[in-house]
């Protein structure tokens, strides 16, 4: 059973994702205590990857995953409602997700081709893994056989229609819509990861979501085989989502 409070969300995705302009979309209810990102340090320290700012990330954050859990679950965040920004990819597949039956768990979603040409753009060529659409597929699976199955929304239908989009969000998690989730303050925000650095520039310099995205990105050689091994688990996925009303 889901905590009654705070209203506890979990919104799971791979980098590239809108992921950090939804948070801040939560952010602006007023309501909302926004975490970013509990498990990088975790996922850096077991993976050994070469991230920018590693050592900052590890010496921001516990170190072992088992003890970010209660101020996902049990500790107060004093507000209503908390909105957990979650990377897929940090979810290592020997971590025990049970305790995501505690709270609502919303899975976010772009198409592999975007999110490659994205990626590619800020770090060059990616490892399939570190854009965890394989394993959104695995823990989809997992939680929607324990139930209750998360609600998908994709992130192209956010931003080709922000308000209808996260009305129907909102209705399908049980919270009002609040038109502050349109728009924000520019800038570094409190609940920022010290990784916002590096990957929160453009978003840094936002006040609300970007227009409708246009055709997908034309790509070649590496890229194109890497956003086709992808693309299946992103339709599995994309079946489930929200249809916006």
């Amino acid at each position: 059973m889901r905590m009654t409070e705070p209203h506890r969300i979990a919104m799971w995705s791979g980098p590239r994702n809108l992921s950090t302009a939804m948070m801040r979309s939560f952010g602006a209810r007023g309501d909302c205590a926004c975490v970013d990102e509990p498990f990088y340090a975790h996922y850096l320290i077991r993976t050994g990857l070469p991230h920018p700012v590693r050592d900052k990330v590890i010496a921001s954050q516990p170190g072992d995953w088992r003890e970010v859990l209660p101020g996902l679950t049990t500790e107060p965040c004093g507000k209503p409602i908390q909105y957990q920004k979650h990377m897929v990819q940090h979810m290592l597949p020997d971590m025990d997700l049970s305790w995501t039956a505690m709270i609502t768990n919303i899975f976010l979603i772009r198409e592999p081709e975007r999110v490659a040409a994205s990626f590619a753009a800020k770090r060059g060529l990616p490892d399939p893994d570190e854009l965890g659409f394989d394993r959104q597929w695995e823990m989809f699976q997992e939680m929607a056989a324990r139930g209750p199955a998360p609600i998908v929304i994709d992130s192209a239908d956010i931003r080709r229609a922000p308000a209808p989009a996260l009305q129907t969000l909102c209705d399908g998690i049980g919270i009002a819509f609040r038109e502050s989730m349109l728009s924000w303050q520019p800038g570094p925000h409190p609940e920022d990861g010290v990784w916002g650095e590096v990957w929160y520039d453009a978003v840094n310099r936002s006040t609300g979501f970007a227009g409708a995205e246009g055709a997908l990105p034309e790509l070649g050689g590496d890229l194109a085989r890497l956003a086709d091994k992808l693309r299946p688990a992103y339709e599995k996925i994309a079946a489930h989502k929200l249809a916006i009303r």
